[in-house]
């Protein structure tokens, strides 16, 4: 039977400290390196913006920028409405490759309706538009959601702007499991404890965590409701409890357990029921993560004499070696497509995130410093957030899966580490 945690002193203990340390647990992202070729997007004041209490438009050009594909034309502090075609011939002789127009519309109870529009500049064609309702508090959910809009009409990908992310934040003696949009704004507490908080895990479903905490002297999974801030123990076996992974249908989780000896892997239903071991080895296993498909758990192991990256079929059977270049590559996360393995590896003592296309066996170093660790895809596959170390402080930090766009995340005067990106929202 699962153990339910009565959560009351902790989630108090979460509030307070959230409120206290809001200002310094702010990740503030820095643009490192943008791709060379940059589409030029016009995005200029809604029409009525000025009506909401909090603009939109600043910040869909900023997930925009941000994402190093696209760079904003300049039209100085025009209004373009929703309801207009735009010059389009106009901006293209300006360089614009696109042009998004808006309208806010006040709506009864204090409500408004956000329209946009957006078209091709070159072609001359319109793109698609939507209207969206929005209480005043939901600008920047409103505002993600629209430069998700645009990002998939102009690059055919789905955006990751209105996502979330987990992290961990140490700051003195204390650990914080935060929960962030993906420019780091609205930083939340989830979990505020004494003890080290280790490896978030995002449900598919993207309302629930696994993590590992020690508040029990011990490592100990979790699943934590993020609504609720219920909580409940699905591992908590002799010895050591860690790495969880969930299945992409979310019911089940890959862990790893000391409780028969050496870390193992073991499969756990997400109530904590049915324990079965997928793997058996003299060495050690860790740092399960399945495939997209769910056909296949990827790990780390030092059953060859190195740790080196493996797969295992869910089903069971032979573990069969992925990683074949240097004697040192750890922590495998499948790309959401499941055509490439992102990865740490350690070349001349450098810890550096690599990417493996699994078909052609292509490797290619994303990053160029020393002590990266943790890699966790976008859910479009376009980035990677990972953990780095700068100035003797952990920090996070983003690359593009072709290595050109680079972006470092860090909090003010604390550690920051364990990132972990979380899925597209659900409709």
């Amino acid at each position: 039977m699962i153990k339910l945690i009565s959560t009351l002193r902790l989630v108090l203990a979460s509030l307070l400290a959230g409120v206290a340390l809001a200002a310094q647990a702010q990740l503030s992202i820095e643009i490192t390196g943008a791709g060379a070729t940059r589409m030029p997007v016009v995005v200029p004041i809604f029409e009525s913006e000025s009506a909401l209490p909090r603009g939109i438009t600043d910040v869909i050009r900023a997930d925009l920028e941000r994402s190093g594909l696209f760079s904003m034309v300049d039209v100085g502090p025009i209004a373009l409405s929703a309801s207009t075609v735009p010059d389009l011939a106009g901006f293209r002789s300006r360089g614009a490759d696109a042009v998004l127009t808006g309208t806010v519309v006040a709506l009864p109870g204090g409500l408004f309706e956000v329209r946009f529009r957006l078209y091709d500049a070159q072609r001359q064609t319109e793109l698609g538009g939507q209207a969206l309702r929005m209480a005043p508090q939901q600008n920047r959910a409103t505002a993600h959601r629209i430069a998700d809009f645009v990002y998939e009409k102009l690059t055919g990908q789905p955006g990751y702007f209105s996502t979330r992310i987990a992290y961990v934040v140490k700051s003195g003696a204390r650990f914080e499991l935060q929960i962030a949009d993906a420019d780091g704004e609205n930083p939340q507490a989830a979990l505020v404890s004494r003890e080290p908080i280790i490896s978030p895990s995002w449900a598919p479903d993207g309302q629930r965590l696994a993590y590992v905490s020690f508040e029990a002297k011990k490592p100990v999974v979790y699943i934590h409701t993020l609504a609720s801030g219920q909580r409940q123990v699905v591992a908590n076996f002799k010895g050591s409890n860690s790495a969880p992974a969930w299945s992409p249908d979310g019911r089940q989780l890959a862990v790893v357990l000391t409780k028969d000896g050496l870390s193992q892997l073991y499969l756990i239903n997400a109530d904590g029921s049915g324990v079965r071991r997928v793997a058996s080895s003299s060495g050690i296993d860790t740092e399960p993560a399945f495939s997209p498909d769910g056909q296949w758990i990827y790990f780390t192991s030092d059953r060859g004499g190195s740790p080196q990256i493996y797969r295992i079929p869910v089903a069971g059977g032979n573990a069969q070696r992925i990683t074949f270049d240097g004697s040192y590559n750890v922590t495998p996360r499948p790309s959401p497509d499941g055509r490439s393995l992102a990865y740490i590896t350690r070349r001349d003592g450098r810890f550096q995130v690599a990417l493996l296309d699994l078909n052609s066996r292509q490797t290619l170093v994303l990053t160029d410093s020393g002590r990266d660790e943790s890699p966790s895809f976008a859910p479009n596959g376009r980035m990677i957030l990972y953990a780095s170390e700068s100035g003797g402080r952990g920090v996070l930090a983003a690359v593009s899966a072709d290595g050109r766009v680079r972006q470092r995340l860090s909090v003010q005067a604390a550690d920051v580490r364990e990132p972990a990106w979380g899925p597209l929202p659900r409709p």
